[in-house]
């Protein structure tokens, strides 16, 4: 335990290193910070130094989403919430379908599956939230009609991702435990859709009362 303690500090002082050293550089040439992160994840990841395992790098990104989903937390309000109703379900709806369809009716096309065109069409059909929102920050944009607009597709299939999760294992019969008991899938679902849900609420009303 100790010695996986001390890895995963050596790491993350090695991605915070990366990321003071590659962000500056980014801007001095005129780029986003977002392009300093990638070339800094590929400098010290498998492709380049190698400097952290993967086991590792997982659990430091996952940290990351948890912080993420705070700060959305923390930015949103409920009056605010309400009244992007129309966009978060409505637009991203909209988005999700006929992008996922698009992706799927292609990567079926080319010969693959329905299922595994169903998963890969609804996978392409996400975007980055980190990323996204780094722009859109970066732009001034974020409060913007069309930033909010953004959000709410952002915010949209961030809340998509668990059930889209739930069904993968529902398109693969016979190969996982949760394919054979569609119950306990729901049950997962719906207890990971809580856990980001109190996440979010816990950003909104713990640390920003």
């Amino acid at each position: 335990m100790h010695g996986e303690d001390h890895s995963l500090f050596i790491s993350a002082l090695a991605f915070l290193a990366a990321a003071v050293i590659s962000v500056p550089l980014a801007r001095r040439f005129g780029l986003s910070p977002v392009v300093g992160y990638l070339a800094a994840g590929i400098a010290i990841g498998p492709a380049g130094f190698n400097v952290a395992d993967p086991g590792t790098v997982i659990t430091i990104a996952e940290l990351g989403v948890v912080l993420l989903l705070f700060l959305i937390g923390m930015e949103l309000q409920p009056s605010r919430l309400l009244s992007m109703g129309r966009y978060i379900f409505g637009l991203g709806t909209a988005q999700l379908l006929v992008t996922g369809l698009i992706f799927t009716g292609a990567a079926w096309y080319m010969g693959m599956g329905l299922p595994g065109a169903v998963v890969s069409g609804m996978a392409l059909a996400m975007s980055a939230t980190s990323i996204a929102l780094q722009l859109l920050n970066e732009r001034g944009d974020l409060s913007s009609g069309d930033g909010q607009r953004a959000f709410s597709i952002r915010l949209f299939q961030d809340i998509a991702i668990v059930p889209l999760l739930a069904l993968v294992p529902l398109l693969a019969p016979g190969e996982s435990e949760l394919a054979r008991d569609p119950l306990a899938t729901l049950l997962q679902a719906a207890a990971a859709l809580i856990a980001v849900t109190g996440i979010v609420l816990s950003g909104r009303y713990l640390l920003n009362p």
